[in-house]
């Protein structure tokens, strides 16, 4: 049975739902239309645009591994309010960062499609640069999407950069400090399980972004995004399922994973791919210093890496009967 929307719903819960519709359908669409818009323009008195565009594209091609191209005043937008208030998102510090030092920030989890991350690192609707002052925050994302004409300097408006090493030393290399570089550690994998109620976290054997933390001597922040995985159901595909095995190679052989979530609709709340409305709390840790170390070794890496899961595991404990999390209730790895 369908569950309509009210015919009455008040404008303000109408702008943030269509908010968050124009936000899934940038992630899920923009892409592809971009490569439409791109290669049809060349067949038309436009072509021009195109032609001019790839000229640009190529001398620009380094930008998103050199720090992108944020613009601040679009990353403070209204639109970004109202779909903040769409779940709603809050950002919680319990330690203070100090602006003279950078950062590495693990992101835990990925949940479907990354809502909380990008709302408190990619736009200032949670007030991230009042709550953390001195600090320019950071959001890797998969080469790949840089790799779309236009979609690339859509994504660099927020501060999201492409996922590699030369993205993250030039960013972490800065000696004067006050760089937050946020990792969603799990990545595209991690997404296969989310779902409500999940706490299975993709890190036992992602240790990179340790080892960058020590390369750099960057500070380790843990974060713990409260209420991630509730945005969407998903299709069953536990772990050793076809449906699973299918994922994952197509997650091999492409760079992204494909996970068959479902949400609710613009009119009715029954499906369709727009999150529900579920809050999510955003808690930022206290730093774990980090000694420079140019060439760590594996045992140095490892030695951390546990570290940084005691801390998580301890940021998740402190925090998880406050955001409605069972006390019975631990993180996994795997």
């Amino acid at each position: 049975m369908v569950e309509f929307a009210p015919y009455s719903v008040p404008w303000k819960r109408r702008l943030q739902t269509f908010a968050v519709l124009q936000w899934v359908f940038t992630f899920l669409a923009m892409a592809q239309i971009c490569v439409g818009v791109f290669i049809g323009l060349l067949f038309t008195r436009y072509w021009l645009i195109s032609v001019l565009y790839a000229a640009w594209w190529y001398l620009d091609r380094d930008t998103p591994r050199k720090g992108g191209r944020r613009i601040d005043f679009l990353r403070r937008g209204t639109i970004w309010k109202y779909m903040r208030d769409y779940f709603p998102v809050t950002l919680v510090k319990t330690a203070e960062l100090d602006p003279s030092r950078n950062y590495v920030a693990g992101f835990h989890p990925h949940g479907v499609l990354a809502a909380g991350a990008f709302l408190n690192l990619c736009t200032e609707s949670t007030g991230f640069s009042s709550i953390f002052p001195g600090l320019r925050p950071y959001l890797m994302m998969l080469t790949l999407w840089f790799r779309f004409p236009f979609f690339r300097d859509y994504l660099m408006i927020g501060g999201l950069v492409t996922s590699d090493k030369e993205s993250a030393a030039h960013i972490l290399s800065k000696k004067e400090g006050g760089n937050f570089l946020g990792i969603i550690v799990g990545g595209a994998q991690e997404a296969l399980d989310a779902r409500p109620g999940a706490y299975t976290l993709l890190l036992k054997n992602r240790k990179g972004f340790v080892r960058l933390a020590l390369i750099h001597g960057a500070a380790l922040v843990p974060i713990f995004s409260f209420g991630e995985n509730n945005l969407y159901n998903q299709v069953e595909n536990t772990r050793g399922s076809c449906l699973r095995w299918i994922q994952n190679r197509l997650q091999q052989l492409m760079g992204i994973s494909l996970p068959l979530f479902h949400g609710r609709g613009v009119f009715q709340y029954s499906f369709g791919l727009i999150p529900y409305r579920k809050p999510i709390n955003t808690v930022v840790g206290k730093p774990i210093e980090v000694p420079k170390t140019p060439n760590p070794t594996q045992e140095q890496v490892d030695e951390l890496h546990e570290r940084y899961i005691k801390e998580l595991c301890d940021l998740f404990e402190a925090h998880k009967l406050k955001y409605d999390v069972p006390a019975s209730q631990h993180l996994a790895f795997c």
